[in-house]
């Protein structure tokens, strides 16, 4: 922790909602899963345990001065500008930050949240002056989304284009301007405030259900953690400064491994049943179920996906993807348990 920064909680000490904890470590390994929806109750720990996650990541190597967060070496992950210096041969000084982990407000407009163009400097100067947004600011962290399903759909929208495709293009008057925005996109919402529509929600990789914890000694015991860290946030975070650097470990080990991770054929045939069955539109759930899986394979530091890996991300995976029918009483995490159970039984 760096001085004069307000201390945060400690991922490690966060007590229970395992579903969301995995589905977020799980993004972070590979954040091409697609990003997290998390939908729960309120006072359930969502913003506290996304901003422990983003504490608790490896500093990243960047451009120094660059307000897109180049990456030094990575084409996918530099501006424009810091291409056509390497392009020209010129040394880029680096510098080591924190991984970004950025909050878009509600109210963001939309040249917020993608940038703007100096249309005049534009014209006068005849140079492209680009004002970056927060899509900008998340390359390479993560962005943060409180009460995504009341925020404007087209906003959601754009949101979604980025992290899908890791570029954000800024159109103005003719003039193009586009950068890398690769980041991990994690929404959160109370149901009661509403859905999001379908084909918004099925756009995010995994979707977390998370509720209040009913047990009286869990509950005592969050209660009574959360007062130790108020009194003393120092003495808190050094007792669990081992287990994050474990965790810390894990996560950067997993990042090298999950190249090599191989999925059995059979496995990847039954995931797609599974999806066939399930009638998921599409082919994102097979593609989300297969990455995740490998992505907890290379966590747990394996080389290969077993069925129960499958078994525990596959919920996270296929929940919001499936039609939802009003008279239907069975909860769609235990439908796609079911459906799982049945095809997966001879493997």
């Amino acid at each position: 922790m760096k001085k004069n920064n307000r201390p945060i909680y400690p991922f490690t000490a966060i007590v229970g909602q395992e579903e969301m904890k995995l589905a977020l470590l799980l993004n972070i390994v590979d954040p091409k899963i697609g990003g997290v929806m998390i939908m729960g109750d309120r006072g359930t720990g969502k913003s506290t345990t996304i901003r422990a996650l983003a504490d608790l990541l490896p500093e990243i190597e960047t451009v120094a001065n660059d307000p897109f967060n180049s990456h030094p070496t990575d084409i996918e992950l530099m501006s424009e500008n810091v291409r056509q210096l390497k392009e020209a041969g010129e040394e880029l000084l680096l510098a080591q930050k924190k991984v970004p982990m950025i909050d878009l407000p509600l109210g963001a407009t939309e040249d917020r949240v993608c940038g703007t163009i100096d249309i005049e400097k534009a014209l006068t100067e005849g140079v492209k002056a680009f004002e970056p947004g927060l899509l900008a600011q998340a390359n390479r962290g993560i962005l943060y989304v409180d009460e995504v399903n009341l925020l404007d759909d087209h906003l959601v929208d754009i949101l979604l284009d980025s992290a899908a495709s890791g570029w954000n293009t800024v159109e103005r008057e003719g003039i193009s301007i586009r950068h890398p925005a690769r980041f991990v996109l994690v929404g959160s919402g109370n149901p009661e405030e509403g859905e999001l529509r379908p084909q918004l929600l099925d756009r995010f990789g995994m979707h977390a259900e998370i509720r209040t914890v009913k047990d009286p000694i869990l509950r005592v015991q969050i209660v009574e953690e959360r007062s130790e860290f108020d009194r003393s946030p120092d003495e808190f975070l050094q007792k669990y400064n081992l287990q994050q650097e474990v965790l810390r470990q894990r996560i950067i080990n997993a990042q090298e491994k999950l190249n090599k991770v191989q999925l059995d054929y059979e496995i990847r045939v039954k995931i797609s049943q599974v999806c066939s069955e399930l009638e998921v539109d599409g082919l994102r759930g097979d593609i989300v179920t297969n990455r995740a899986a490998k992505a907890l394979a290379a966590f747990e530091g394996r080389d290969e996906v077993t069925v129960d890996d499958v078994l525990r991300i596959i919920t996270l995976c296929l929940r919001h993807r499936l039609r939802k029918d009003p008279l239907e009483e069975i909860d769609s995490g235990q439908k796609v348990e079911k459906v799982f159970q049945r095809i997966f039984s001879n493997l």
